[in-house]
């Protein structure tokens, strides 16, 4: 059956919000990953002085909670869209002007970092737009030693919701996402990816990589 073009509108915010509809979706999607930021910040494990990276922060709600845990790290926010850039820096402007958070637009798969410089990336509910090359970039920048804790929705349940076609949502299961971060440049041994239970006990993904 054809996506309808509601649908289709959707998932394109999805991927890169914009204008009012996408201030709706960031505000929708603040709500519902407060659990998948959760299991990922937790999963990093990150040191007071790490520097971390939230890939597609979104309007910033990640990026606020580390920063309040960093003591004397630095956070770092990239997001594609100017529209979720826009809320983040209002929602962060405290710890900006204090220099320990820093947002950036840009694109997941090109990013503005020297190799090894990062400590920890966040990618919560960014997989799906992002391939083999933002892989390839998160790997290229992490330190030796350094990880990424990705949270993903399962196949399973995203292949009911009409929003994520192939045009915008690559799907995984836990082998895929394994082999994507494998495509990736990460080891296999470097690799984990287990089940989990995101916001209404939807199906979801951990999946940590360590350089």
């Amino acid at each position: 059956m054809p996506q309808s073009p509601i649908w289709a509108a959707i998932g394109r915010q999805l991927r890169n919000p914009s204008g009012f509809g996408g201030r709706l979706i960031a505000r929708l999607m603040a709500v519902a990953n407060r659990r998948s930021n959760r299991i990922a910040i937790h999963a990093l494990d990150c040191s007071p002085g790490d520097t971390i990276l939230d890939l597609g922060c979104g309007s910033g709600p990640a990026v606020k909670v580390l920063a309040a845990r960093a003591g004397q790290g630095l956070i770092l926010g990239i997001d594609q869209s100017e529209t979720m850039l826009a809320q983040a820096l209002r929602h962060n402007r405290h710890a900006i002007r204090q220099r320990r958070v820093h947002l950036l637009r840009g694109r997941i798969d090109a990013l503005p970092c020297r190799d090894n410089t990062i400590d920890r990336i966040l990618a919560v509910h960014v997989v799906y737009f992002a391939g083999e090359a933002a892989v390839r970039e998160a790997r290229r920048i992490l330190r030796p030693g350094g990880r990424i804790a990705i949270v993903a929705t399962d196949r399973s349940a995203m292949a009911r919701w009409q929003f994520a076609q192939p045009s915008t949502h690559e799907l995984f299961d836990v082998r895929g996402l394994a082999d994507l971060l494998v495509r990736g440049g990460f080891a296999t041994s470097a690799i984990s990816v287990t089940p989990i239970n995101l916001a209404f006990g939807v199906l979801g993904l951990l999946a940590i990589a360590t350089k």
